[in-house]
This record gives C-alpha cells, structure tokens and sequence, in this order.
C-alpha cells in the first residue's frame, strides 16, 4: 500500500476514535465513516482498551527491503546498461530470473523470481518475457490450422452454434 492509501486509512481510524469518544456506537461509526462494522467494532476495542495511539498506523506491512537504498540505485543502473553489460548476449530482454540472478551476483542477496519482480516495479522498471518457440514447430502445420481449423471454428461461434461435439 502506498504512503497515501496507509494515511487515508489511519484518518478514517482516528475520525472513528473521535466518534467513539462522543460515545457514538460502533455501527452508527461504521454507517458514517462507510465502513465495515466489523472494522468499526475491531477499532473500537483497539481504542477502549489501549487509547488513540493504538488506531495510528504502523507504517508499512510486509517484509523490508533486503536491498539498501544506495543498492537500488546501482541496482537501478545495472538494469540501465542492459543484460548484454552483465553476460547475457543473446538478447536485450531484463527477465524477473536474469535480475534475480544479478542481485544474487551483485549485491550476494538471495531474491525469488516472483521477489524479484516485484523489486523491480519498485524501482520503475517491469519484467520482460521473451517469445520463446519450440523447436519442433511446424509452421507449415500452425498456417493450416489458422487458415481452416480456427477459420471454421470462429464461422461456427458467429452462428452461434455450440463448440462441444454432440
């Protein structure tokens, strides 16, 4: 969640501790504020028994970054100067598996693929796929389908007939 969205929330919690305090019920809060009323009941016992500072946020969830920020600007620009720069040639393309593998080359931190995506939409960059074919495709074979297999099963979905064999 983003530094905006947590103080939007912390605002809705703080405006409910200001209503509970005008011993408004948790529902009537819940009704004003729109939220739910499990959430307005769950803050007012936060509230009641540990005060106002209970309903203030905690700041981000989740686990921190491995990375310091000095790392993810160099991390940043490795990016920038391109796969090729780091050993791979073979083509221009950041996967989510080649930045974690230079993280792990780099910096001698251990990130998932999955990890290591996300890493990279933080610092404004995205994985790229690239188009792999196998190398048993028959493009003679792929062409016919297109041109009559799929040609006849789009004319039969456009008359509405049913795909499934009867």
């Amino acid at each position: 969640m983003t530094p905006a969205g947590r103080r939007r929330r912390e605002t809705v919690r703080l405006q409910a501790a200001e209503l509970f305090e005008q011993q408004i019920k948790p529902s009537e809060v819940a009704r004003r504020l729109r939220v739910s009323v499990k959430s307005a009941y769950q803050w007012h016992q936060v509230w009641r028994d540990d005060g106002v500072q209970a309903l203030a946020s905690r700041g981000p969830s989740g686990s921190r970054c491995r990375l310091s920020p000095r790392c993810l600007e160099k991390l940043a620009a490795y990016l920038e100067q391109g796969p090729a720069a780091h050993g791979w040639v073979e083509d221009q393309v950041w996967t989510a598996s080649r930045v974690a593998t230079l993280i792990g080359r780099k910096f001698h931190v251990t990130y998932s693929v999955s990890g290591a995506t996300r890493l990279m939409h933080r610092i404004g960059f995205t994985p790229q796929v690239p188009a792999r074919r196998v190398a048993e495709r028959d493009e003679q074979a792929v062409t016919t389908w297109k041109e009559a297999t799929w040609a006849e099963v789009l004319t039969s979905a456009r008359w509405g007939e049913s795909l499934r064999s009867p």
